[in-house]
């Protein structure tokens, strides 16, 4: 092994000698600038062997960082992992990075998945894991590639009980206690959620750029008759009925995404639980099913200086708070309630113009429902689109929930909501929209109860 010290940090020149420092407490180790591959082969061979240690997780992992207070520098490095590497554990999970220690830093990493989009896992895989606490990863670029089916989006399923059986792929999943991802980019090219917590504790998300793929309904329905996967099913997808035409579909799944469950390991003690205090601040999303949800999270959820452009939706909390966030409804609206309980939502959102022609089956600019909320809405548009509406509770319009499919998603009444429409959509408030009060600079549509939103000028 040849490597050398210089002020403390430890330069190392491959992957063979950088892997015995990833058990090590308090060491600075640098890798030296260029680029470096993983390839089937060499897992064959035996030489990336390691598992995660969280019991029950059938899981192998590339790079497996178990030390303490350590710091990886991988700045000006390429580390390419062969797409077939996925399928060559076997009958594995595949993770290409897990941290378990605690107080670590890996930063500057260019991380590229290299071969195709279809180059599916046989069990699933992720390119990032964070577990232990208080480790952060920052200005890694990551490349994600390699799922099934790819190009339908949800359509076809997510999880159990598919049309089509899946692989996913997902790009970095935070666990842990008060773990950190900072200044990341994450270009998504799979079928799975970009960032996403789970058995998270103070989580927080910082000035990362995600960017995934967007198809059309349409589109998707040209395959009839091709022999594609989503022709093999006659294009009948798992919300129980043929695709509808006129939507637009994110190729991936949520951009930042926060669950209710999940296990994690921290100090070497094994904890199943959900995630709780999700911050979010400064990030940029694109094109994906949905901008930041935090709907099941609990307790303080807090989003500030986002921006979501040409997703399916921009963010939905279900409580917490958005503060100086932008997105537009090009395909989707900008915020969309979750459920019917949804409580003291409070946020502030900045209504941007289309970044291409309106394809928003919903024909929402914003759909706000549940009770207690405080919702500012407001236009950086010269015109506003005669298609689209704010819409107070109701019927969704959502292409996953016609003819009764979810129906716990669908129909919310809206109640006690203070709405500050300083734009020039028209609000619609439905029968089922009660005691809601403020201002609109829009149109009002009043066949609810006890309302009082008041018409203004906002020329």
């Amino acid at each position: 092994m040849i490597s050398s010290v210089s002020m403390g940090q430890t330069l190392v020149s491959s992957l063979e000698e950088l892997l015995p420092y990833l058990d090590k407490d308090e060491v600075h180790v640098k890798l030296k600038p260029g680029s470096y591959s993983i390839t089937a082969r060499e897992v064959e061979e035996g030489k990336y062997t390691s598992e995660t240690v969280i019991a029950g997780r059938d899981c192998k992992v590339l790079l497996l960082f178990e030390g303490n207070n350590s710091t990886y520098d991988f700045t000006d490095v390429t580390l390419n992992v062969e797409t077939a590497v996925f399928k060559s554990f076997g009958n594995h999970k595949v993770y290409e990075i897990q941290i378990i220690g605690n107080h670590n830093i890996l930063k500057n990493l260019r991380l590229v998945d290299d071969g195709s989009v279809h180059d599916a896992p046989t069990k699933g895989a992720c390119n990032i894991v964070m577990d232990g606490r208080s480790n952060r990863v920052e200005g890694f670029h990551i490349t994600v590639k390699g799922s099934f089916p790819y190009g339908y989006g949800d359509a076809f399923g997510k999880g159990g009980g598919p049309v089509i059986a899946h692989q996913k792929h997902s790009a970095l999943l935070i666990r842990g206690e008060s773990n950190h991802v900072k200044n990341c980019t994450l270009i998504h090219r799979s079928y799975g959620h970009c960032i996403f917590m789970q058995a998270a504790s103070n989580p927080l998300v910082e000035g990362c750029y995600v960017e995934g793929e967007m198809r059309s309904t349409d589109d998707m329905l040209a395959e009839e008759g091709s022999g594609s996967p989503a022709d093999k099913v006659g294009l009948m997808t798992a919300w129980g009925y043929k695709l509808p035409a006129g939507y637009m579909l994110s190729l991936g799944e949520a951009g930042v995404r926060a669950y209710n469950a999940g296990e994690t390991v921290i100090d070497g003690l094994e904890y199943e639980r959900g995630t709780s205090n999700p911050t979010v601040l400064n990030c940029t999303i694109k094109y994906m099913r949905t901008g930041v949800t935090l709907a099941h999270a609990t307790g303080a959820k807090y989003v500030e200086g986002c921006t979501a452009i040409g997703c399916e939706n921009g963010y939905s909390l279900g409580s917490g708070q958005v503060v100086n966030c932008s997105a537009d409804a090009t395909y989707g609206p900008v915020y969309q309630s979750t459920y019917n309980n949804d409580k003291q939502f409070d946020a502030d959102i900045t209504i941007l113009p289309a970044i291409d022609e309106y394809y928003n089956g919903m024909h929402s600019v914003a759909y706000i429902a549940g009770s207690n909320h405080t919702i500012t809405l407001r236009n950086s548009e010269a015109q506003v689109n005669p298609d689209l509406k704010i819409q107070m509770g109701g019927d969704k319009g959502n292409i996953r929930l016609f003819h009764g499919n979810n129906a716990s998603q669908n129909h919310h009444e809206a109640r006690n909501i203070t709405l500050n429409n300083l734009t020039g959509y028209p609000v619609y408030l439905p029968a089922s929209s009660k005691e809601v009060s403020g201002q609109s600079c829009g149109e009002i549509h009043d066949q609810g109860q006890d309302n009082t939103l008041q018409r203004i000028s906002c020329e």
